[in-house]
Order: structure tokens, then C-alpha cells, then sequence
């Protein structure tokens, strides 16, 4: 079921102990051991899937759809005022472990976590070319 060489997939077999928060048949949860906030959490899927890229409709589905709860009881039980929901995909984004996984992390006013975000602009005609690009990949 999974990549005996992938950390998480260890962790969601129990193979290496994790601060889990929710097992289901396809979904795992666990703080991350170098947490940006208290209550930090990853969420998985069971099986290995590198990124959002290799991952079916239906495991994607099945494991997104615990992030409502798994959000509201993070914020619930760390008391936050919101909660940033994060996937990087592949290691120029940020992606550390080559499992798909969410981050889900508490914020509160003040808390300095932040991050980049430099918004640019598209050039003349850049923004046509662009979305003409995507929607040919997304037709091929």
C-alpha cells in the first residue's frame, strides 16, 4: 500500500510513531514535528501518491474531504482565529516530503508566521497567452 521508503507512508502504517489525530481508511492525520503554530497538522493520504499530480479524483476526493473537520477541530482545540490550508507541490514550491500531504496551520493576529507572497502583473497579452496555454493543456 505504500513506499516502505516514505516516511509518512511509515507513519500511516504505524511503522513510526506520530502524534495522530485521525486514521481513516484513507486518510491520516499527525502534528508535524516542526510546527509553524501549535497544532500544526498534516494530513495524507493512506496510500503514496508523490503530489496532487499522481493522485486519483477519488483518493483526492476522499481524503479533501475530511479537511472541514479536521480544520474546525483544529481551531476549535487550538483556539486560533483562522487557519492557513497549504499543498506545495514539488521541491521549488516547497515540497519536503515527496507525499502528498496538507498542511493545516493555526493562525492568530500578530503572530509574525506569514510568507511570500509578491504579486506581479502580466504584461500586455500576457494573461491571453497564459490562460490560452492552460486551457490547451487542460483539452489535450
Amino acid at each position: 500500500m505504500g513506499d516502505p521508503s516514505c516516511i509518512f507512508c511509515r507513519i500511516a502504517a504505524g511503522d513510526v510513531p506520530a502524534a495522530k489525530v485521525l486514521d481513516t481508511a484513507e486518510a491520516t492525520a499527525f502534528l508535524d514535528i516542526g510546527p509553524l503554530a501549535p497544532g500544526h497538522t498534516l494530513l495524507i493520504p493512506r496510500q503514496h501518491y508523490e503530489s496532487i499530480l499522481d493522485v486519483s479524483p477519488a483518493i483526492l476526493a476522499a481524503v479533501a474531504a475530511e479537511l472541514p473537520r479536521l480544520a474546525r477541530a483544529i481551531i476549535n482545540a487550538t483556539g486560533a482565529e483562522g487557519l492557513n490550508v497549504l499543498l506545495n507541490t514539488g521541491a521549488s514550491a516547497g515540497q519536503v516530503v515527496p507525499h502528498l500531504h496538507w498542511h493545516l496551520i493555526p493562525r492568530r493576529a500578530g503572530d509574525h508566521l506569514g510568507f511570500r507572497w509578491n504579486a506581479g502583473r502580466y504584461a500586455e497579452g500576457e494573461s491571453d497567452a497564459v490562460r490560452s496555454a492552460i486551457v490547451a493543456a487542460l483539452n489535450a
